[in-house]
């Protein structure tokens, strides 16, 4: 099937969604045509394929009760997984990563910008899985694949002054 391989991916690189499947495709070695997108002006191609949602963004643009609700969410949402990881070095074992682990380790890239905005630590909450997410950084598969927290930070500030939110 040589030369029908004409994968594209619709990107932004601070989608948790984008980065998943940048590392799924780069463990599977497949080539693909990443097309950056514009999230505030989404192309028909985006719009037909997919919906992009981020249950953290209560995390980061919330305030008051809605925010603290938002966190405890989301704290229990990681106790949930926590619990699914149990021992196991990665969700896929003891041995290598699997579809959970390149589904959910995107995520870790917005830790850093959750707990800034919203004054707390997943770490304290959740250290099994924050030293999970630091397992997986460090296959180079996922860390070449991931924007260092900083960068995610950084562009959260940007839609945070774009949008008005404190």
């Amino acid at each position: 099937m040589e030369g029908t391989n004409n994968v594209v991916l619709l990107d932004f690189w601070a989608s948790s969604f984008g980065m998943r499947l940048r590392i799924a495709l780069a463990l599977k070695g497949i080539q693909y045509e990443g097309r950056e997108e514009n999230l505030f002006d989404k192309s028909p191609l985006l719009l037909k394929m997919n919906s992009i949602y981020s249950t953290g963004r209560r995390v980061w643009s919330g305030k008051g009760e809605d925010q603290e609700e938002a966190k405890k969410d989301l704290i229990e949402i990681f106790k949930t997984l926590e619990g699914e990881l149990g021992d196991k070095t990665y969700f896929g074992g003891d041995e290598n990563l699997g579809f959970v682990d390149v589904a959910l380790v995107p995520f870790s890239s917005w830790f850093y910008s959750n707990e800034t905005c919203a004054n707390f630590s997943i770490e304290a909450e959740c250290s099994i899985l924050v030293a999970w997410a630091k397992r997986c950084m460090e296959i180079e598969s996922v860390s070449n694949s991931l924007p260092h927290p900083h960068k995610i930070y950084a562009y959260v500030l940007e839609l945070k002054n774009k949008f008005g939110l404190p």
